[in-house]
């Protein structure tokens, strides 16, 4: 997967991520919602289907996309100050999946029996169902401002399987104290990128329907803050976590703290530098990954 090595400005990025036209394929290249990528520059070393997620005609934010497990590998966006409540679950998927030259907006299931084309190109509301995992954003709707942001984080190419005791508690403590460090301190664009870590040995939903992953991961950058407290010097300008998606998985990577509530008890989640993230994907991947152009270093 290549980044983007050129210099862009940030209006010209402003301009790719709303600009839309119905002809243009929004599944396979990152360019026109590089300005959701720090530098316009995706991760590296992660393989999938590039996605820029689009909704009421503009792009909301980036996706790298798995076929084989109908699900996402990551999504990538830029932090707004949250404002309003929580939407009403509208789950949509993507229609450019199932059909190469449909339009690129995503779009609500239907209420009835959905098409067997989109069944096989992703995950779809019948796979959660009757299961014992919640629908875990990548991009949680809690990071945005607007209303449709925050909206089009519901969909189904931007979740993954993942255990209440871990939606619920520990990790969205993490997404919480994310949001009030980049409101308090972060004076500029903060980019995000939130993905999984698949077991070592595959976990499926549904007979081999969609991936479930052992451990969610996250980062974010903000190259412009204010003065910090000595006690967030090293949270600035990143910020890695991972968590637990799995009570039963070992503590090399994450420790489980007993003193946790005991619905919460083995979903952790581990704060950490990044690039003791990037070590940790590099181990369970198998290969060199960067999740930020240059460590998230201005040039």
């Amino acid at each position: 997967m290549a980044g983007l090595h050129t210099a862009v400005s940030a209006a010209s990025l402003l301009a790719l991520a709303t600009w839309c036209c119905h002809s243009r394929a929004d599944v396979g290249d990152f360019t026109p919602c590089a300005y959701f990528l720090y530098h316009g520059s995706p991760p590296k070393g992660l393989l999938g289907v590039p996605i820029c997620q689009r909704y009421l005609n503009q792009y909301r934010f980036a996706s790298l996309y798995s076929r084989r497990n109908r699900a996402p590998w990551y999504s990538a966006y830029v932090f707004t100050r949250p404002a309003g409540k929580r939407p009403k679950d509208d789950w949509k998927y993507e229609p450019q999946l199932a059909y190469a030259k449909a339009d690129g907006n995503m779009v609500s299931f239907p209420h009835g029996k959905v098409d067997q084309n989109i069944v096989e190109s992703q995950a779809v509301q019948l796979d959660y169902f009757n299961s014992s995992y919640t629908h875990g954003h990548l991009n949680p709707s809690l990071h945005h401002q607007d209303p449709e942001d925050r909206n089009s984080t519901f969909t189904l190419t931007n979740v993954v399987p993942q255990k209440f005791g871990s939606n619920s508690g520990p990790w969205a403590r993490m997404e919480m104290t994310v949001n009030k460090l980049l409101t308090k301190y972060c004076k500029d664009k903060a980019y995000i990128v939130t993905g999984t870590m698949p077991y070592q040995t595959e976990h499926w939903l549904k007979e081999n329907r969609v991936a479930i992953p052992e451990y969610l991961w996250s980062a974010y950058c903000c190259p412009n803050y204010t003065k910090l407290p000595e006690n967030l010097t090293n949270v600035f300008p990143t910020f890695a976590a991972i968590g637990r998606n799995d009570s039963n998985s070992t503590e090399e990577i994450v420790p489980i703290d007993w003193g946790e509530k005991k619905e919460f008890w083995g979903y952790d989640v581990r704060i950490m530098p990044l690039d003791t993230l990037e070590m940790y994907l590099r181990d369970r991947f198998g290969t060199f990954v960067s999740v930020f152009y240059n460590q998230c270093s201005e040039p």
